[in-house]
């Protein structure tokens, strides 16, 4: 059967099990979208497609499926890179569709033509310009599955307008065959046998588990051999909610604003368990420091991470939850608790994450505790970028994954609340807050319309202290006190920005407020809610390690 470039794309999208798509329309996707208004595949119309990236990527996130979004070509192309560099630091399946200016106008700056196979090249899994519409369910084909394997990642579909026109004969290929692409399927036996034996020696070990934990759906596994060798587990930013916040065994977050027991047990450990984590330098600190004592197991499904940047004295590459299912079967239970153990709740009593109440300034850590008991710890929880980030990161009790939404790669302001509409749609019986600053909300606070319009009844919780919070502090640390032009209080009135809109705005500006107005908030079913909580200005999060310094040299906390 004969189809045009168009329908073919739509009909692959909907074999791949596609319900939903992000974009914004333009000139050369037009095709795409006539054939869009008549398919059985919902649409949702973002206002910038940045935000359409973002909410794809927050919609990949909570479901474990590849999100999918559209841009036309040039200006809307380049939109939307900040959104795949996103979603590639932080391992997360897109599907980037773009219109491209037709193929015989290709590299004569033609009317919006960008090179965003070129543009991308370094911020995706893959990229693909398609010059024939013969080559198009092909190309579909391939993206879904490299997206989806080993390490996920984006992958671009560039497509010139002329092929969305052009017709062929359809016929959707069954298998994928990529030269020079394996996605392995079998673990080496002898190493995770090596990494069992070192385990069952080790007197200190600590887990480091990462977002990959996640990614694999190994948290139940990860829970088993922490349990089973009562092992410390402490995670990465990404790596919150594989293991629960509030187990006994849970030593939190590590690195520049982890815990001070985590760092120092990783400081002290002499075994160092990494499960799909890749070293970066926000947890190392200054890395001929990190872990000096320990014999470093890593366990990632991306080769190229091993070694990388901490040497492996045992490595294993392979899915993480087949490793770890591998692993426990070599393993035996650990009888009652261990002097290590008792080590790490010593410090947890003596070193606990704590703030200075006040009963006239609203603290930041303190409406992020009001958030996590209003919501049972249970809410899907998106942030934006900077201190907001970390605050959540260290007073919300996570208790499952794929509730940790944010950008920890690539750092993305206003990737926060456009994401949380993407895991709205993604989990619509869920509540979803995204914490916010009231920089990064900005960033993208267009997409109220959005959340409006789908009558998505998302949270944003703006901790407002008119600044940007953490280039504030890093100024006050590291500069001096010198605030160069990091002060934004001239903002607009958050409360009416979302009335504009058509949401609901709130405001609290003393902590007796604070509650009263989440419960508000939790009331609201059909529609976006701002609350503009009014903070303390000078609030820092701590404790924090200097840039280039060893985790156990911390500021405050």
């Amino acid at each position: 059967m004969k189809m045009t470039g168009a329908q073919i794309l739509i009909e692959c999208l909907k074999r791949e099990g596609v319900e939903v798509i992000f974009g914004y329309p333009g000139g050369a996707v037009l095709t795409i979208y006539d054939e869009l208004y008549r398919a059985d595949i919902k649409h949702v119309l973002t206002r910038h497609e940045q935000g359409a990236a973002h909410a794809a990527d927050g919609y990949a996130r909570v479901t474990g499926r590849p999100g999918v979004c559209i841009t036309t070509s040039g200006p809307g192309a380049t939109n939307a890179v900040t959104g795949i560099a996103t979603a590639y630091m932080d391992s997360v399946p897109l599907i980037v569709i773009t219109g491209q200016v037709a193929v015989g106008f290709l590299g004569r700056d033609s009317f919006q033509e960008a090179d965003i196979t070129g543009i991308t090249l370094p911020i995706t899994k893959h990229n693909y310009l398609v010059k024939r519409v013969e080559d198009l369910s092909r190309v579909v084909k391939e993206a879904f599955y490299i997206a989806t394997t080993g390490r996920p990642g984006p992958v671009v579909i560039d497509l010139p307008k002329d092929v969305t026109n052009q017709e062929c004969e359809f016929n959707y290929p069954e298998t994928v065959n990529l030269r020079g692409y394996r996605v392995l399927k079998s673990v080496n036996a002898l190493q995770v046998t090596q990494a069992a034996r070192a385990i069952m020696a080790a007197e200190r070990p600590v887990i480091y588990a990462g977002g990959g934990v996640v990614i694999s759906g190994a948290h139940q596994e990860l829970w088993e051999l922490a349990e089973r060798r009562q092992i410390p587990v402490t995670t990465t930013l990404m790596g919150l909610g594989a293991f629960p916040t509030a187990h006994p065994l849970s030593l939190g977050m590590l690195g520049m604003h982890g815990t001070r027991y985590a760092n120092y047990a990783v400081s002290d450990c002499d075994c160092l368990i990494a499960i799909g984590a890749r070293f970066d330098d926000r947890v190392t600190g200054r890395i001929e420091d990190f872990a000096p004592k320990a014999q470093v197991i890593h366990i990632d499904v991306d080769p190229a991470e091993i070694g990388k940047n901490v040497s492996a004295h045992i490595p294993i590459v392979g899915d993480v939850k087949q490793v770890l299912t591998e692993l426990l079967r070599r393993l035996d239970t650990c009888a009652g608790e261990t002097p290590w153990v008792r080590q790490i709740k010593e410090w947890k009593e003596t070193y606990p994450l704590t703030y200075e109440r006040s009963g006239e300034l609203i603290k930041p850590q303190y409406v992020v505790e009001q958030i996590c008991e209003v919501t049972n710890g249970e809410a899907i929880i998106t942030t934006e970028v900077g201190q907001n980030q970390m605050w959540a990161a260290q007073y919300y009790k996570f208790k499952q994954p794929r509730t940790m939404v944010t950008s920890g790669g690539l750092g993305t302001m206003g990737f926060g609340f456009p994401a949380a509409i993407g895991a709205q749609i993604g989990c619509p019986e869920a509540v979803v807050f995204d914490i916010a600053g009231d920089g990064s909300f900005q960033m993208n606070s267009q997409e109220l319309a959005t959340a409006v319009e789908y009558k998505l009844p998302v949270k944003v919780a703006i901790l407002n202290n008119q600044y940007l919070g953490m280039v504030r502090q890093w100024q006050e640390f590291f500069y001096g006190g010198r605030y160069s032009y990091s002060d934004i209080s001239c903002a607009p009135d958050f409360v009416k920005l979302a009335e504009a809109y058509g949401a609901v705005g709130l405001r609290a500006t003393r902590p007796d407020e604070v509650r009263p107005v989440l419960e508000q908030a939790m009331a609201v079913k059909d529609r976006p809610v701002i609350i503009d909580f009014v903070v303390d200005r000078t609030e820092n999060v701590c404790p924090m390690v200097p840039p280039g310094g060893s985790l156990t040299n911390m500021m405050g906390g």
